[in-house]
């Protein structure tokens, strides 16, 4: 009877790993539902590396995700913005640090040629490496945080690095919300009372773009460490 029920199990796990949703597609149902893939899997193609026309050579795709090469030429490197902007949308993700590594989505990124990074204009969902990173002392620094504005440990779980985190943020009509791994790790409406006392505690009290334009283009962040990006799928709000 035991070896009869272990064969059951194993079949059962055999067909729903055939079963199971490949990376970087979209079921019936989310399609249906209205959402998009941001990438295929196969190419850089809607993306670009931040003010320059097209996606720099420190942004491959390996085995189904784009990845970072920190070891690539200055020239080469940058953080890789999407070619269309979005203002009200959901969006979800998965990412892989490597160790002591750090990274991030950064969203409400205006491209004007006045502006020299992502983060002058953009807000940071954190990516981060949890046990070794040199951010992993500070608790608004840790993954799943809105970065320097709201987080800690007791809702940042990333999972082992090398593992694949699920991550989602909710942007619409300045209602920011963030999850990562099915954990709510902030949430926050642009203007009110309590963000105007954030930033002003924060490193971006008194930057002219910061966070100031609710329509923006999204990032995959260089932070210097190897970092992978893959299911990138965002619906329109």
């Amino acid at each position: 009877m035991k070896t009869i029920s272990l064969s059951i199990c194993a079949c059962f796990l055999l067909v729903s790993a055939a079963f199971a949703q490949k990376p970087n597609t979209l079921s019936s149902k989310e399609k249906k539902d209205g959402w998009v893939l941001l990438f295929d899997g196969k190419s850089t193609k809607g993306w670009h590396t931040f003010q320059k026309d097209k996606a720099a050579a420190a942004w491959a795709v390996q085995d189904g995700a784009l990845v970072f090469n920190p070891a690539a030429d200055k020239t080469e490197r940058g953080d890789l913005v999407t070619d269309q902007e979005y203002e009200n949308y959901d969006l979800t993700i998965e990412w892989k640090i490597s160790d002591g590594g750090n990274s991030g989505v950064i969203f409400g990124i205006n491209e004007d040629p006045k502006y020299h990074a992502t983060y002058e204009t953009g807000i940071e969902m954190q990516v981060l490496d949890n046990i070794n990173a040199g951010d992993r002392f500070i608790p608004d620094h840790l993954a799943g945080s809105l970065y320097d504005l709201i987080g800690g440990p007791d809702v940042s779980k990333p999972k082992a690095v090398g593992e694949w985190n699920e991550a989602r943020l909710l942007n619409k009509d300045g209602q920011i919300t963030l999850w990562l791994n099915g954990v709510q790790t902030a949430t926050i409406t642009k203007g009110s009372e309590e963000w105007k006392k954030l930033i002003a505690e924060s490193k971006f009290n008194g930057w002219e773009g910061f966070a100031k334009y609710p329509k923006g283009k999204i990032a995959l962040q260089d932070h210097g460490n190897i970092v992978s990006y893959r299911n990138i799928k965002i619906k329109q709000l």
